[in-house]
């Protein structure tokens, strides 16, 4: 039997993954990561919230393990919330729970644990694991498909996966949920946070407003051609294929576009440039494979909870890779994530780094900024419909 380290965020799932393994005879010990609420006091019911932190030591007291609470406030400011912080201010959309596994969870929490002479660590995400008969580490999609959780790990390299347990992926949410039960387990009917969790009350823009007061001034409307259509309250205020809440009043339809820090500017146009036939990603990370074939055929997952889209894969050198969709998409956001599949087996994956120039030569196209007289800034196009925004999709708790 193995030394685990389960990442104990308070919630049922993660409650369920370290049963499991003690009832298997594992050596378990509970961790929670002191990240933000708790440093701040906060009372609110998130993943790191004081409460949930006492929730996850009354499951450790139940099941009979060690339980820790380990400061990470530092290193979560650092790599999760300035970063998320960065990317607004770049016009970007970002997801701050996938530098959460990246760098908190699967980088400094898994240096922690094994330190301390633990050999794997568990958590209560909805995916599998594998060993391929060449020896590469595997992932795969869960069983239970609603509640998947696959996206949010397609950054897991081959020593993360090596070590990573996943106890919950071959069970529904539902016979998780009674598996709590039957056990006792205090947090069995506890709801699940859907807030990003370092802003429990889900007001972004409000945050960016705190954080970064200098962000929010007000600026132009503009069309592609430079028009000015009116006056924005500030850039974190919207999103990419927004078209509610833009207070023009009458005329056309308009849609977000895109935004442009530089000048200040929100990119404004109709529904027929909304839609993306392609995307360049960066910091791709590959799992079946050490070099990646050139081209593949791929499914790709463009944001969480979205429909897998048939597409091709090409990878390109320094981590970055072109995918063209077999049909143009919606909600084609820099920032989020596109994930790569082939059936359920999770090929790799990135960060969207904008809608861009496709295998068949969509061009980009420029605008004119009112900001900077003569000045012209490029604009991938087409961009995406649906509005993309940042969500609490951590989970594994």
């Amino acid at each position: 039997m193995a030394r685990v380290a389960v990442a104990m965020s308070g919630g049922v799932d993660s409650a369920v993954a370290a049963a499991i393994l003690t009832r298997e005879g594992h050596q378990v010990v509970g961790f929670t990561m002191d990240i933000w609420s708790i440093a701040a006091g906060a009372g609110a019911r998130t993943c790191c919230s004081v409460a949930a932190a006492e929730d996850a030591r009354r499951v450790a007291d139940l099941l009979g393990i060690p339980h820790y609470t380990l400061n990470f406030r530092e290193v979560f400011r650092r790599e999760v919330v300035e970063p998320f912080l960065a990317d607004y201010l770049a016009g970007r959309t970002p997801n701050p729970c996938l530098n959460c596994n990246a760098r908190v969870k699967f980088g400094a929490l898994l240096e922690r644990v094994r330190a301390w002479g633990m050999e794997l660590l568990a958590t209560g995400h909805y995916a599998r694991t594998e060993r391929s008969p060449a020896g590469r580490f595997l992932l795969r999609e869960g069983a239970d498909r609603a509640k998947d959780q696959s996206y949010s790990l397609y950054m897991a390299n081959q020593e993360v996966l090596e070590r990573l347990r996943l106890p919950l992926g071959e069970h529904t949410k539902t016979a998780v949920r009674e598996m709590a039960r039957r056990w006792g387990l205090p947090v069995a009917d506890k709801a699940e946070s859907q807030d990003i969790c370092f802003i429990p009350e889900g007001d972004y823009r409000r945050f960016l407003e705190r954080e970064r007061p200098e962000a929010v001034r007000p600026g132009p409307f503009v069309d592609r051609e430079g028009r000015v259509l009116g006056t924005h309250r500030g850039l974190p205020f919207y999103t990419v294929g927004q078209r509610r809440g833009l207070g023009l009043g009458g005329g056309p339809r308009r849609w977000v576009l895109a935004l442009d820090p530089e000048h200040n500017a929100v990119i404004l146009g109709d529904a027929g440039e909304l839609l993306a036939p392609g995307l360049m990603a960066e910091e791709v990370n590959y799992i079946p494979f050490a070099s990646p074939p050139e081209e593949f055929s791929a499914q790709v997952r463009l944001r969480y909870r979205s429909s897998k889209v048939p597409a091709v894969v090409r990878a390109l050198p320094g981590g970055r890779a072109q995918v063209t969709l077999a049909a143009p998409q919606p909600a084609v956001a820099a920032g989020q994530a596109v994930v790569f599949y082939q059936g359920d087996l999770v090929v790799g994956g990135g960060i969207i780094a904008s809608p861009g120039k496709d295998r068949y030569g969509a061009s980009t196209k420029t605008f004119r900024s009112p900001a900077l007289p003569g000045a012209t800034t490029s604009l991938p196009a087409p961009m995406a419909r649906a509005t993309a925004q940042p969500q609490g999709m951590c989970s594994g708790g």
